[in-house]
């Protein structure tokens, strides 16, 4: 494990795209970037040879560069495909692990993909209903509440202007 520190603390740090807390550890700072878990954190300190209970406020230029070229390339440092949040991608075929704006921007390509297919989950993610197999009879009512809306409107109506 690296025990090297920088003299100085950083109260804000930025990995991968992404502003990190300076007074979280390692492993859980790294969880706050989109696309990175615990489990990778996990996996990223290891292999970068940090101490993960280390605050990353202390953490040195060389060891952020090692973290950020592992994030970006997580095959080439010895980490297992199944760790990785794009397997077998489609277009490609390789496995990839995407963080940040690249994640968000992929979702929403996979699903208006499956609404152009027409897809059982694209038509559930058209029409804003639950997608995974929960139940709908009785949840997931919240935010279409219209009967509000109604009883405002009449207010209005019946009141004398």
């Amino acid at each position: 494990m690296s025990t090297q520190t920088s003299r100085e603390f950083q109260h804000i740090i930025r990995i991968a795209g992404t502003d990190l807390d300076g007074t979280l550890t390692i492993t859980h700072a790294l969880t706050k970037i989109n696309g990175v878990g615990i489990t990778l954190a996990n996996a990223i300190t290891k292999k970068a040879n940090i101490n993960p209970n280390q605050r990353i406020g202390y953490i040195t230029e060389t060891d952020k560069t090692k973290i950020e070229d592992i994030i970006n390339n997580p095959t080439k440092h010895g980490i297992p495909p199944y760790m990785l949040n794009r397997q077998k991608d489609q277009e490609t075929g390789q496995n990839k692990h995407l963080t940040g704006a690249d994640l968000t921007l992929q979702n929403k390509t996979d699903i208006e993909e499956m609404k152009n297919q027409k897809s059982w989950k694209g038509f559930r993610h058209a029409y804003s209903l639950r997608v995974r197999g929960q139940h709908t009879r009785t949840t997931g009512r919240k935010g279409k509440a219209i009967g509000v809306k109604k009883k405002e409107a009449l207010a209005k109506r019946e009141a004398p202007t």
